[in-house]
């Protein structure tokens, strides 16, 4: 939301800055054209939101945008691991998140600015009803103006076939025009003292305002005005356009037929002795406003000014034109460069900073994760130190906001293969923590350390705590507790710690599955087969049930086996390593990866299709961001294929 309101913002800045070039080239046409011009302005930007949101991107016509991913296998990599090989150290992606730590919420900067353009808007809008709500108010109360045999005629003269209804509010109060589908003028109730020829000008003024249809055209600028009341470009393209339309509705009475010295009189009689309703300006049409007279003055006795008027539907056609014109520019997405798309602040110093000033440790964690999925492990050190010591400078360095960074940076130790070093943030982090939820992904993670070691007691024990302090983590705990009961020969009672943790888990999700599947490999070890296969079975099943990834493709990116593509191929691969998690449950299987291959031969946005767990789905990935392919090819040039590529774990 904030990247599609800051485009908007821009982009209309951009447009409101057109309207003011076309209307200054226009200094010489009538004002009725330059208001026409702020008019269409005032449509572009307010469909400027609605565009932007609702229109696909724009790209390069021609291309297989939107396509699903072909369900069809390009490549495949084998992953695999002796079964009993701790000392062969391989990166670990195990989830370790607990649940999300409970904070007090503090809004950041970008919460902050949308939420202050959102009050200007709603506060400006209301005005807007209020007043609407006044004026139907004083039109419900008003009685029918006086003289109707004038207005009928001067309304008849100006061509206005439908009925007007001329009112008369209070003494002294400043004629003005409301209304859309039913236009209402109003008279002052003292106007009956005026001069015939008085009366036959200000009334002749507020029914050409109903000619031209102004009101429709000042509610809709003045809600432009309220969606971008921040934007200086939009007060000056508010009060442009206020100044043309009473220049274009003045040179309307004089042309028909008033003449201009005595028009400028009665205008400036008015402006000096009449008042306007307070709050109603941004509803009405007022005849006179006291800080645009004296150029309105100078226009009405400069002989030279053009004064044609464009014909009825002008107003209507230069909308339509204004959003044909906007749209595809409402269309075009910004381009993010590429350290900004991946997620890494191009400038590490001045996140960092800017993180400290907010006390904002969470925008420096995503980019940290954004750096460690692209292996830029120093970069993500540094961002989650940072991070820390804003939890530890808000929180304290007691808290649970500091145990959980802690985590955090145990998460990136295993990922660099680290262990020691990770296992001392963990027990860092359990002490802080306690027996709370959020201290359950760093008891598992010791636990899978301890049984690795074979010191099977530790490794119970703190997966017995997880499963105390975490009911989310229970199913998952009990697996691995069942585990080390296998490993310290307890068959028995490792079977039960099994069917227990089945029994939390839901039959269909991923976690089940990863149990089934170490139970299989359990069960095959008692000699009992077919109980095994049934397992795999339903773990299989478990496993396609699990959603997808379903990002987004990139625009242009092509279907394999489309007419005239050429598939992408393999220059370099490296086969993926297998989680230390995985080879301690002896855990084997399929992860199918997604993929783009682009023009220089990465593959982007890669994503899981078909999950497997306990860290190969990040092993897969890990591995698959490194390998080089040549492009797919269309017409002789390269071009963006997407792909899905079969990951085979296997245990030797």
């Amino acid at each position: 939301m904030f990247s599609i309101l800051m485009g908007v913002a821009l982009k209309s800045t951009a447009i409101l800055a057109a309207a003011w070039l076309i209307a200054f080239m226009l200094r010489k046409r009538s004002a009725a054209a330059r208001h026409l011009v702020w008019t269409a302005g005032a449509v572009a930007v307010l469909t400027l939101p609605i565009l932007s949101v609702s229109l696909p991107a724009l790209h390069v016509p021609g291309t297989n945008a939107f396509l699903a991913a072909s369900s069809n296998i390009v490549f495949q990599a084998i992953g695999s691991s002796q079964q009993t090989s701790p000392a062969q150290r391989a990166d670990t992606s195990f989830r370790t998140s607990g649940p999300d730590l409970p904070t007090q919420w503090r809004p950041d900067w970008k919460t902050g600015l949308l939420s202050l353009w959102l009050a200007g808007s709603l506060l400006a809008l209301a005005q807007m009803l209020f007043a609407c709500a006044g004026i139907w108010r004083v039109r419900r109360r008003a009685k029918p103006f006086a003289d109707r045999e004038l207005s009928s005629a001067l309304t008849q003269s100006l061509g206005i076939r439908h009925p007007v209804d001329v009112l008369e509010s209070g003494t002294g109060s400043m004629p003005m025009t409301f209304g859309i589908l039913r236009s209402a003028v109003f008279m002052p109730s003292d106007a009956g003292t005026w001069s015939r020829e008085r009366r036959r000008i200000v009334l002749l003024h507020e029914l050409a305002h109903v000619r031209r249809g102004d009101v429709a055209t000042h509610l809709l600028a003045r809600a432009a005005l309220a969606v971008y009341w921040w934007n200086p470009l939009a007060w000056k393209a508010w009060r442009e356009f206020l100044k043309e339309r009473e220049r274009a509705t003045d040179d309307l009475v004089l042309n028909a037929g008033a003449r201009a010295s005595e028009y400028a009189d009665h205008l400036l009689d008015v402006a000096r002795t009449m008042r306007s309703a307070a709050g109603v300006g941004c509803a009405a049409v007022a005849m006179a406003r006291r800080s645009q007279l004296e150029g309105r003055l100078m226009a009405i006795l400069d002989a030279g000014v053009n004064r044609k008027a464009p014909g009825r539907a002008s107003a209507l056609v230069a909308g339509l034109l204004a959003v044909a014109m906007v749209a595809p520019f409402a269309a075009v997405q910004a381009q993010e460069s590429q350290t900004q798309q991946d997620g890494i602040p191009a400038d590490i110093d001045a996140a960092i900073r800017a993180a400290h000033a907010q006390k904002n440790f969470r925008m420096l964690e995503d980019a940290a994760a954004a750096a460690a999925q692209q292996r830029k492990y120093d970069i993500a050190q540094r961002l989650l130190e940072a991070a820390l010591t804003i939890r530890g400078e808000d929180s304290g360095q007691q808290s649970v906001e500091y145990g959980v960074g802690l985590m955090k940076l145990g998460d990136l130790e295993r990922k660099r293969n680290r262990f020691p070093a990770a296992e001392a943030f963990d027990s860092r982090a359990i002490r802080l923590l306690g027996d709370r939820p959020e201290a359950a992904a760093a008891l598992l993670h010791l636990g899978i350390a301890a049984l690795r070691a074979r010191d099977f007691p530790r490794a119970f024990d703190s997966f017995e705590h997880a499963q105390r302090v975490d009911p989310a983590h229970a199913g998952e705990a009990l697996m691995w507790m069942a585990v080390t009961r296998e490993r310290a020969g307890g068959i028995d009672e490792a079977e039960t710690f099994f069917k227990q943790a089945l029994g939390l888990q839901d039959p269909g999700s991923l976690q089940a599955a990863t149990t089934m599947r170490v139970y299989a490999q359990f069960l095959r070890g008692q000699s009992r087969g077919d109980e095994a296969a049934e397992l795999e079975k339903r773990a299989g099943a478990a496993q396609t049930r699990v959603p997808p990834a379903n990002p987004k493709h990139s625009e242009g990116a092509y279907k394999m086996g489309g007419p005239g593509l050429t598939p992408p191929s393999v220059l370099f691969k490296i086969e993926p390593e297998y989680s230390e998690e995985a080879r301690v449950a002896k855990l084997a299987g399929t992860v199918v990866v997604g993929a783009e291959i682009g023009p220089d031969g990465v593959a982007h946005n890669i994503h899981i299709l078909r999950p497997l767990g306990v860290g190969l789905d990040e092993k897969a990935m890990e591995a698959i961001q490194q390998w080089r392919f040549k492009p797919g090819m269309k017409d002789g040039q390269p071009v963006t294929v997407v792909v899905n590529i079969e990951v085979n774990f296997r245990l030797l």
